[in-house]
Parts: C-alpha cells; structure tokens; sequence
C-alpha cells in the first residue's frame, strides 16, 4: 500500500468530529464566503509617480494589517522562473507525509518547518486544513545557493 501524501488530518481530528455530531446544536460548524485576496501592482511601487508609489505602499501596509499577506503582480520575476518554483512545489508537497515531517532535519533547517492543521484546536472553527514549509532565510543562508536541487 503506497503512502499517502496527506497530513492525518481526520485521524488528529477524530475527537474534534466526533464531539460535533453529539453536540446538536452543531455551533462550531460554519461557512466560509469565498473572497478575493488584496492584490498589489508592485509596477506602480517602481515606476508610478510620486502618489502612485504612496498609494502602494499605503495598499501594502493595509494588505499586512488586515490580512497578513497578499498577492502581488508586475513584481518582475519571469514566468519561466515561477513555472520552474510552482513545479518544485508540487514535487515537494507529493512527497509522503513521512518524508515532509523529516525534511527539517535532512535539510538542517530549523525544526518545525513543516507544519499542518492546528494543534491547539478545541473545536472545527479553529482547524486550518493546510500545510506548509517555513523555511526562515537564515536557514536558507547556512549554505544553499539555490533551493533547487535539495528537495
């Protein structure tokens, strides 16, 4: 049987379910609206006038405040190279879930890299269904020239 790629998310979480379908009122279940991520034109940050670049960073900074991240275009990186980091991501995710818990320690990068769900969570309002790789720079810095190659 081939190993799965996905963090045990129901298996973590079995208590969280379980705990909700005796409790009738169901109060932890909710919907989330979809909506649009705030976008930023950097073009306008490098070459705008004088307003357009404080406009920027004024979008910027709100982006940070209100959501703690945002997507941003015109930023100058070629397509070619994003191609090339989106396939590398792809690969890196596919990896088992065994593989991804123990890339920390086969890169030396600091532990806890890799990360998934939320491991204080008391009840489904405060899952996060995602995992991710941080990876600080001084960690990259210990010696990579390029993250290519390591995974």
């Amino acid at each position: 049987m081939e190993e799965s790629p996905d963090p045990p998310f129901v298996e973590t979480y079995k208590n969280l379910f379980d705990t909700n379908i005796l409790n009738e009122k169901h109060n932890d279940l909710f919907m989330v609206e979809e909506c649009e991520l705030p976008l930023i034109n950097l073009h306008q940050l490098k070459y705008g006038d004088k307003f357009e670049r404080q406009e920027c960073k004024k979008k910027i900074a709100k982006a940070s405040r209100e959501w703690g991240f945002f997507q941003v275009v015109n930023h100058g990186v070629s397509p070619n190279i994003l191609e090339e980091m989106r396939t590398e991501q792809v690969t890196l995710f596919k990896k088992t879930f065994n593989e991804k818990m123990n890339i920390d320690k086969s890169l030396n990068f600091s532990e806890g890299s890799y990360r998934w769900g939320t491991p204080t969570a008391t009840c489904l309002r405060q899952i996060s269904w995602s995992e991710a790789f941080h990876v600080p720079l001084s960690d990259v810095s210990k010696g990579f020239s390029s993250l290519r190659y390591i995974f």
